[in-house]
Parts: structure tokens; C-alpha cells; sequence
């Protein structure tokens, strides 16, 4: 966009003496009127474009009715440019007014911010925070692998919040290989898993927390961990051959999760497996006991405890003298 100062038909002719017939005239007149202030080197700013802003608007005005008072202006003057045509200067335009002008877009960013889950891919944490169904699990298995591949040797953090396999009504969302795969891709890496529960861990997401490297699983304070058998999905109008074969892969599923929570808990098949006859909750403390985690995560306690002196160092610094241990 450009501004241009336009000189009224006053300056060069009368109204009434005008016609289309000596336009070019009043053409030759306003390139004479140039030509001079070209000669002078007189320059003109070209202020930002904004038509809303109020000091555009003045100067706009000025342009068009006394363009002398922009071209002539001293060499050495006491005020800024162009604000001494205004009596209280106004140097800038309302909020509204700035919200709707074209320049306003112009330091926003090119491109959208980044997500979230990517923010926390970029410090190595991998959230697991819905049910295992298959675009989960295509997620978490390809952070995993994506992680690998940019540093083996940098631990990965698992958090996870999960109800497995599961909504929290028991309703089936996923087939059991879903938790399955994480595990598997889990498995298969050279890095360090560390895994956290910072809410429910539940079937076949408390196997996941359970999967992480030796002494690095650990729990929040009250984040609930649970076991629980697979459960069969809606048959709908299966024939009842069917329904036996799919019963027969939940019976093989359960035998599987058997063995990989008494791999990692340290207990054995038949105690995981008698627990896991009903629901089998566990809090943090309970979830130590079990084996599914080694650590409760409350924060800076460790630190606290640490920074505990011993009884003779209060007695040492508070003058006291211990005499034949009294």
C-alpha cells in the first residue's frame, strides 16, 4: 500500500473552471509541483500503514489539504516530525483499533507452537495417559523407538495413568495384545526404562509399570495400582463355536500375564494367580510390598531426611555437654 498526496483542484484551478478537457493540465501542474520539491530534496516519511490509527488519519488530512506544511518543513525544529500538527499528540492507536490493523499479525509466529506430548518427548517422558487401544499403542511403541534411535544410553521415563485394556466401568476398549506390543517394544530397548504411576495403573498398565528396569519403578503417593483378569469383549452374535475359541485366547492371555508379573514382582505364579482372581488394588506402600514398584515418590523427603542432623550434633551446637552419656 502506498500513500499518496493528493493536491485539490483549488490549488491549481477554480472549481468552476474545471472540466475532463484540461486534466492534463492539472497532471502537468502536480509533476511541476514534484519536479521542484525534487529539486529541493525535500523527502516525505511514510508513516506505517494503519487507516484506524488516529495519527495516520491527522496526517493523512494535512497531506491532502496543505501538503506545504509537510514539504516545507525548517532543517532544525525543537519538536519530533509531524507532531506539531497536533495539539495533545496521540502516538498511538486504541487496542481494538491495533487488533484490527494489518501490521498487528505481522509478530505472530509463522508457524503453531509445539504440543504438549511433544514438549515431554523432548525431555525423554513418555505419557501414557488413556486406555491401551490401537492408536496408543502405535503412539507409545514409536516414541519409544524414536527415542532409542536419538540417544541408546539416556534413560527413558514412562509415566503412566492407564486403566489398561479397560474403561473404568471394566468395559472392554482393547484387545490384551495391545499392552502386549508396549511391553514388547519395552523389552527390546537398549535404554533404561523408568517407569512412574502418577494416578491408576490397572491390568495390563500395572504390567507396564512393573516392566521397568530393576529400581527404577517407582509410584506416587496415592496412585492406585491394580491386577485383574482379561476380560472377554462383547460377543455380540458370535456363533458359539466362536465364543469358545475367543474364551480359550482370554483363558492364554491370563496365563501370559501370570507369568510376566511373577517375573517382575519376584512372587510366584500361583500367589500372582490367586490374587488375581478378583480385582487386586494396591496403593503405593502395598505395590512396594508386592514387588510392582521399588519406591515411593514423595517428594523431597529423601532430601529432608538427609539434611536431618543426629541427636549429638543438636546437643553439640545448643551447648550442651553429654557427661558419661546423660
Amino acid at each position: 500500500m502506498v500513500i499518496s498526496l493528493q493536491i485539490p483542484m483549488s490549488a491549481s484551478l477554480p472549481s468552476s473552471s474545471y472540466s475532463p478537457s484540461i486534466r492534463p493540465k492539472t497532471l502537468s501542474n502536480f509533476r511541476t509541483l514534484c519536479a521542484i520539491n525534487a529539486r529541493a530534496k525535500a523527502k516525505i516519511p511514510v508513516p506505517p500503514i494503519n487507516p484506524k490509527d488516529p495519527f495516520l488519519s491527522k496526517l493523512a488530512s494535512v497531506a491532502a489539504t496543505s501538503p506545504e506544511t509537510l514539504l516545507n518543513r525548517p532543517a532544525n525544529s525543537d519538536s519530533p516530525p509531524f507532531l506539531d500538527l497536533f495539539d495533545s499528540p496521540t502516538l498511538m492507536a486504541t487496542p481494538a483499533q491495533v487488533e484490527r490493523s494489518v501490521s498487528y499479525n505481522e509478530h505472530r509466529p509463522r508457524r503453531p507452537p509445539p504440543d504438549l506430548p511433544s514438549l515431554l518427548l523432548h525431555g525423554r517422558i513418555v505419557y501414557i495417559g488413556m486406555p491401551l487401544v490401537p492408536a496408543v499403542t502405535e503412539l507409545i511403541v514409536a516414541e519409544l523407538m524414536y527415542l532409542q534411535w536419538m540417544d541408546p544410553k539416556q534413560p527413558i521415563y514412562i509415566y503412566i495413568n492407564s486403566t489398561g485394556t479397560t474403561r473404568d466401568d471394566g468395559e472392554t476398549v482393547g484387545m490384551e495384545s495391545e499392552g502386549f506390543a508396549i511391553y514388547d517394544a519395552m523389552r527390546q530397548l537398549k535404554n533404561e526404562i523408568h517407569t512412574v504411576a502418577v494416578g491408576a495403573a490397572i491390568g495390563q498398565a500395572c504390567l507396564l509399570l512393573s516392566a521397568g528396569t530393576k529400581g527404577k519403578r517407582f509410584m506416587m503417593p496415592h496412585a492406585k495400582a491394580m491386577i485383574q483378569q482379561p476380560r472377554v469383549p462383547s460377543s455380540g452374535l458370535m456363533p458359539a463355536s466362536d465364543v469358545l475359541i475367543r474364551a480359550k485366547e482370554i483363558v492364554t492371555n491370563r496365563d501370559t500375564l501370570v507369568k510376566l508379573l511373577a517375573r517382575h514382582t519376584g512372587n510366584s505364579e500361583e500367589t500372582v494367580a490367586k490374587v488375581m482372581r478378583r480385582p487386586f488394588y494396591m496403593d503405593a506402600t502395598r505395590a512396594k510390598e508386592f514387588g510392582v514398584i521399588d519406591k515411593v515418590l514423595w517428594r523431597g523427603q529423601e532430601k529432608i531426611m538427609s539434611d536431618v542432623a543426629p541427636p549429638e550434633d543438636w546437643d553439640k551446637g545448643a551447648g550442651i555437654k553429654v557427661v558419661d552419656g546423660i
